[in-house]
């Protein structure tokens, strides 16, 4: 209630075993991600260096994105942008109007280029040296798989991931003016689906026989490697949790989650063969800096996996 959960769905070995539905929620209602949509984005990342479209994320992003030449992003490894640690100066606060996520938040509601918008940032601090959450890193993700793989988002995640993890539902992403994905936050889908991608990342990227997502690239995406990427109390983090690839690890329990604001989460436990799903319409959220309502999730998510 707190939150006003819409959504929430627990499988346990791959099958259902609890699915209820609240207020605007609903089996069939394709429900907007926020930075749940992150992951998603660094999936495809994985699966586009696997088709050999990005040899390494050791390279400059700006070895693919020439658009970037001359931004925060100039020379920064792609590795730093999957690990938020781009080193681009950001404000994630959503109670603060004049936020950096505020304001690319209003090329949704009023118009503009995401693109354009990328290239604006100033750098902050060294690249690599410190973990500070910055949407704008995946939507700088999002140029780089459409840069390289020559195709959109939305086409390029149907065919290669969409579709072969055997999604029950179409999804669908928002675009900004010039029909460029919203790729930080903008996918919609059903809580099945993202029950199913959770699924498949504890399963090690591979469903029904198929490898779909890279093993390696999953292993990696959820293993903090570095100072700045560790749990807890860290000095070089602006969270308390951890981080891999656009996934976030709030312990080092193996357990790993997909975040988005409002309260969207992909809960995975591969200890507890669990996934848990939970959409909501948090009416508060943001209004006061910071929410800890995903530590409240987390908790009970914990002991729900207990029982």
């Amino acid at each position: 209630v707190k939150t006003d959960t819409v959504a929430l769905l627990i499988l346990k070995d791959g099958r259902i075993a609890y699915e209820e539905y609240w207020l605007t929620g609903g089996k069939e209602q394709q429900w907007i991600s926020m930075s749940v949509a992150k992951s998603f984005i660094s999936a495809l990342v994985g699966i586009a260096i696997e088709e050999d479209y990005i040899s390494s994320i050791e390279d400059a992003v700006t070895k693919y994105v020439p658009s970037l030449i001359g931004s925060s992003y100039d020379g920064v490894r792609i590795k730093d942008i999957l690990q938020m640690s781009s080193g681009s100066a950001w404000n994630e606060d959503y109670s603060d109007r004049n936020s950096d996520i505020n304001r690319q938040g209003r090329i949704f509601a009023l118009g503009g280029s995401y693109d354009e918008f990328a290239a604006t940032l100033e750098k902050g601090f060294e690249p690599g040296t410190y973990n500070q959450y910055n949407s704008n890193d995946t939507q700088v993700l999002g140029m780089l798989i459409r840069d390289t793989t020559g195709t959109s988002i939305t086409d390029y995640m149907t065919r290669k991931l969409w579709h072969p993890m055997g999604a029950e539902s179409e999804s669908f992403w928002i675009l900004d003016s010039d029909s460029m994905e919203m790729a930080f936050a903008g996918l919609n889908a059903t809580a099945r689906d993202y029950a199913k991608f959770g699924e498949l990342y504890r399963l090690g990227g591979k469903l029904k026989g198929k490898q779909i997502v890279p093993n390696q690239w999953v292993k990696d995406s959820i293993t903090p490697d570095g100072p700045h990427m560790m749990p807890g109390d860290n000095p070089l983090s602006d969270f308390p949790f951890g981080y891999g690839y656009q996934w976030w690890v709030p312990d080092l329990s193996g357990d790993f989650t997909a975040l988005g604001v409002y309260n969207q989460m992909i809960y995975v436990s591969p200890a507890s063969d669990m996934v848990i799903v939970k959409l909501s319409a948090n009416s508060v959220y943001g209004t006061e800096a910071p929410s800890w309502d995903e530590f409240e999730t987390i908790t009970l998510f914990k002991e729900i996996i207990k029982h």
